[in-house]
C-alpha cells in the first residue's frame, strides 16, 4: 500500500517551463507506468518538495492538477493515493486504440484470440453491404492497457482483405494504421454507436472481470471513401475506459 511513499532522489527541472507542471508531467508519467502503483500512498508533500526543491506551492498545484485529471484523490488526514487511472479516447477523431492511447503515455498490445473464415450474419451482411450469409473474415483481439485487458475487440472483413491481416503483426499495430500505411487506404469516417451491457462469462473471463459487471459496446463500421471497410464489436470495462466528445453550440 505504500510502495508510492518512497522518495526519489532530486530531480533537475528546466526553469523555462512551470515548475508545477514539470513536476506533474514527471508524477503523471510515474502513475502511468505504475511505478506509483493504484491505491498505493503517493509521497507526503514535505518528501516532493525535498525530492523537486521547490515550494508547497509549487506541489500543490501540481497536484491539483493530477486531481482533476482523476490520476490521485486526497483522503482527509492521510495524503494523497494513486487512482485507478480511467483511460479514455475522444470520439470526435477517428483513431486505432493504440494510436489514440500512445501520445497519453499508455503502454498497448494485443492478443490475438481466433482468425478465421465464417458466413456472414443478418447485421455484419448489412453493415459490410453484403449478401446474407456470404464469406467474411472475422478477427478476435484482447486489447491490453498498461498490461491489464482493457476490451474484447471483434472484427469483420471482406475475405480477401481479412486474409491479408492476418499476415500482419496484430499484437503491436493497429489495424487502422496498417490500412492506411501498408495498404494505402484512405480512412474518411465511421459510423459509430454505444450501448452499455453486462458482460457474459466470456467477455468477463477475458477481461478479468465479475460476470454480469458493466461493459460498453461500441458498435463502429469504418469507411475508406465511400466503402465499408472494417465493421467492429468492442467491448471496453466500463470501470477502466470512457470515451470523450465535445459538442459545440452553434
Amino acid at each position: 500500500m505504500n510502495a508510492a511513499r518512497k522518495t526519489s532522489p532530486a530531480v533537475a527541472l528546466m526553469p523555462s517551463v512551470p515548475m508545477h507542471s514539470q513536476i506533474r508531467e514527471i508524477v503523471r508519467r510515474r502513475i502511468l507506468d505504475g511505478t506509483y502503483a493504484p491505491h498505493s500512498q503517493m509521497p507526503s508533500e514535505a518528501q516532493m518538495m525535498e525530492a523537486f526543491k521547490v515550494s508547497r506551492i509549487t506541489i500543490r498545484q501540481a497536484l491539483g492538477d493530477l486531481q482533476k485529471e482523476g490520476l490521485i484523490f486526497k483522503v482527509a488526514g492521510k495524503g494523497s493515493f494513486v487512482a485507478k487511472p480511467k483511460a479514455f479516447q475522444s470520439l470526435s477523431k477517428l483513431q486505432g486504440f493504440g494510436e489514440a492511447m500512445a501520445p497519453a503515455g499508455y503502454e498497448t498490445f494485443n492478443q490475438v484470440l481466433s482468425m478465421r473464415r465464417t458466413s456472414a450474419g443478418e447485421l455484419v451482411a448489412k453493415r459490410l453491404q453484403l449478401s446474407l450469409g456470404s464469406p467474411v473474415y472475422e478477427i478476435k483481439r484482447l486489447r491490453y492497457l498498461n498490461r491489464e485487458p482493457i476490451s474484447v475487440d471483434v472484427s469483420y472483413f471482406d475475405v480477401a482483405l481479412g486474409e491479408r491481416l492476418a499476415q500482419e503483426d496484430l499484437a503491436t499495430r493497429d489495424i487502422f494504421l496498417i490500412l492506411e500505411n501498408d495498404y494505402g487506404m484512405h480512412l474518411t469516417h465511421a459510423d459509430v454507436q454505444i450501448e452499455a451491457i453486462s458482460a457474459d462469462e466470456s467477455l468477463s473471463r477475458h477481461l478479468r472481470t465479475a460476470e454480469s459487471s458493466p461493459l460498453l459496446r461500441i458498435e463502429r463500421l469504418t469507411h475508406a471513401d465511400d466503402r465499408p471497410v472494417d465493421f467492429e464489436f468492442l467491448y471496453y470495462r466500463g470501470d477502466a475506459f470512457q470515451y470523450r466528445l465535445r459538442i459545440d453550440r452553434c
